[in-house]
């Protein structure tokens, strides 16, 4: 479909322009991009590809299909599943720490996400599919979790296979499954207990097996842009890996600011009521721009593959234009001086780099599946092309100078443009997400290239230090900030000296916390109490004197068992029992419901005293959502994630009515 915007495979209207022409025996080495089975939209409504009038039929095609595919994206988005927009590892991250999105892993999502992320990748918008294939992964996890009763029925169950369906995501998105374990562990997981770590290593290696297995891009290989280096990197070199690290921080505080500022004037102006409209508009804004140049006008994952690409003799890329020279050895070729195309190329890469940088900040967020990974890496592969270029030439005119001399010699392959590429993109990659280890292990089972780890922990580290410079927020963290979802942070510290009875709930000038009593209550004002509050839970006391806690009943179950039971025999005059065994009661008395059932007999609670660094913990590690605080026993209110939200803005000196819970 990428591929059906510039031109269609007449025998196999279904092949991409490269698989169309692989068939053909009519392709010759020169023109290995032309043959007769693929025809241009020039071709077939002209007749000619040559020439300004097939030049425009051809650009007006483009734009035409572009705005077909992402037209149909948003469509399909906003009339069946609204879930399945965006990147989806936001929520996926709120979910995982115990909060619940109802109907986010759904199967209508599952499907409208599916459809809706061939269609929006393929319009030639700037974002990548890497992220929405996490979201998928967890659907299709969590529908399975619902055929089988251990996972149905235990939340925390649910949690870990959630988890490893991450792990899967990535190790299909990138064909890397110890990158998508350690992806899991480090950016996604609120919990990831050891069993969860081999599980999830035993799904990610099963999803690359079926992913090999398919051969989905005909060449072998798990990834589109898998290459293979030749020459070593030397010490010298470490001083550009690390420049390029502090560009990819810069740009990754730069991209979170400036993609966080534009999504809340989405949310707060009346932008944000025509999504359809702003993605048509983005759509023909990035196809009239991008058509021009080559570089834009390849898919994000083709440029890549392009610009990690190594120079060899039989290449016929532009980015491979250098002058002729007669010294080579092998395959591999020496560093040479820059040719016409050459210069070319790197023009249009200059241009396509303030494209993509200004364009991505406006794509990510919009109402269509959109993945962030393939635009920030699309951004560091060209600065490290270029970065890579210059220092290619540099060596080539100043082999005697104290930098090169002794291990750069006249003729010699010293510089590995295709290097500086890998590790720019893991740089932006790292300063936009703030990811460390998984990423640099992504990295390098993207590429093969086990040797050069050290430039590329050299990038990562500097990007994720320039980067928390300007703040310790990824690009992931901030949208959770900016929907206004109850996420603890896990990698913050909590540094303050307060106590659970200085955030819990009701204060002194509240009124007094709704509670049920465990006997001597009737399905009348239980009802009553349940209508009258918006509470998700109720805490079950001895009695409204003594406030002695017994336990804690959901509001979904009590109304669950009083709808059910009112059909047989209970009225609203009936006596609602928590205890084991009945009291005694009148004998015209209606026969009492008995909810003893229901009842979590052990929540969750903490004493009065104890320090706030440590309750943060435990909802940290255990993925709560609210918390009973007693003393001696005795209830004396309840502490809910959003309290402990409010509790730190109010340290940082904002405002806590500032957070939304939408």
């Amino acid at each position: 479909m990428t591929a059906m915007k510039e031109g269609v495979c007449v025998v196999h209207f279904w092949y991409n322009h490269e698989h169309c022409c692989w068939a053909s025996n009519e392709t010759t080495f020169q023109e290995r991009h032309h043959c007769p089975q693929w025809q241009s939209w020039a071709e077939l409504i002209t007749g000619t590809s040559e020439g300004a009038f097939a030049y425009i039929v051809n650009f007006l095609m483009y734009i035409f299909w572009a705005l077909l595919f992402s037209f149909l994206a948003v469509a399909l988005v906003r009339a069946f599943a609204p879930y399945a927009c965006g990147s989806g590892i936001p929520e996926i991250k709120t979910i995982l720490s115990g909060f619940i999105i109802r109907g986010y892993l759904g199967k209508w999502t599952l499907m409208i996400k599916i459809i809706t992320l061939v269609l929006a990748v393929s319009s030639g918008l700037s974002l990548g599919k890497e992220g929405p294939l996490v979201h998928v992964a967890c659907c299709c996890a969590n529908i399975l979790c619902h055929l089988f009763t251990k996972y149905r029925k235990n939340e925390a169950k649910r949690r870990e296979v959630l988890s490893a369906a991450a792990a899967v995501g990535v190790s299909v998105a990138f064909g890397a499954p110890i990158g998508g374990v350690l992806f899991s562990l480090e950016e996604v997981s609120y919990y990831f207990p050891l069993k969860t770590l081999w599980r999830s290593f035993f799904a990610a290696l099963v999803a690359a097996f079926t992913l090999r297995s398919i051969n989905p891009f005909g060449n072998s290989q798990l990834v589109l842009f898998y290459v293979e280096f030749h020459a070593p990197w030397h010490l010298v070199e470490l001083a550009p890996f690390i420049l390029l690290g502090i560009f990819g921080g810069l740009w990754g505080a730069l991209f979170i600011k400036a993609n966080i500022a534009w999504c809340r004037r989405r949310k707060t102006t009346r932008l944000g009521h025509y999504p359809v409209m702003e993605v048509l508009v983005v759509t023909a804004l990035t196809a009239l721009i991008a058509y021009p140049n080559i570089y834009t006008r390849m898919s994000g994952a083709e440029l890549i593959s392009e610009l990690f690409n190594d120079c060899s003799r039989l290449d016929s890329s532009q980015l491979c234009g250098y002058q002729q020279v007669s010294l080579c050895v092998g395959n591999t070729l020496p560093d040479r001086p820059a040719g016409p195309g050459l210069y070319t190329a790197l023009w249009q890469l200059a241009l396509a780099l303030v494209f993509k940088m200004m364009i991505t900040v406006i794509t990510f967020g919009m109402k269509v599946p959109s993945g962030l990974f393939i635009p920030s890496m699309a951004v560091g592969a060209i600065t490290g092309r270029l970065l890579g270029v210059g220092m290619e030439q540099l060596a080539y005119y100043n082999h005697d100078s104290i930098i090169f001399k002794g291990w750069c010699s006249q003729g010699a392959d010293c510089i590995t443009p295709g290097l500086y590429a890998m590790v720019g993109a893991a740089a932006c990659l790292g300063g936009v997400t703030r990811m460390t280890v998984s990423l640099v292990v992504i990295m390098f089972e993207l590429t093969g290239g086990l040797e050069y780890i050290v430039p590329l922990m050299a990038a990562t580290m500097t990007s994720k230090w320039v980067a928390d410079a300007f703040g310790r927020e990824g690009i992931y963290e901030a949208h959770i900030r900016l929907n206004g979802y109850p996420f603890l942070e896990p990698k913050e510290e909590f540094e303050h000296s307060s106590l659970a009875v200085d955030v819990m709930r009701p204060r002194r000038s509240d009124p007094a916390l709704a509670v049920l009593t465990q006997e001597g209550m009737t399905v009348g004002e239980v009802e009553a109490l349940v209508e009258s509050t918006h509470y998700s839970g109720f805490p079950v006391v001895v009695s409204q004197q003594s406030q002695r806690l017994v336990g804690f009943v959901l509001r979904r179950d009590l109304l669950i068992s009083i709808g059910t039971f009112v059909f047989i025999c209970v009225v609203s005059s009936s006596q609602v029992v928590f205890t084991e065994h009945t009291p005694s009661q009148a004998p015209d008395a209606p026969p009492p419901l008995r909810l003893r059932g229901i009842m979590d007999l052990s929540p969750f609670t903490v004493t009065d005293h104890t320090p706030m660094d440590i309750t943060v913990d435990i909802f940290r590690k255990l993925g709560l959502r609210q918390c009973l605080v007693t003393h001696n026993g005795r209830l004396l209110g309840i502490i809910t994630k959003k309290d402990i939200l409010k509790h730190m803005a109010q340290i940082t000196n904002r405002d806590p009515d500032s957070i939304l819970f939408n």
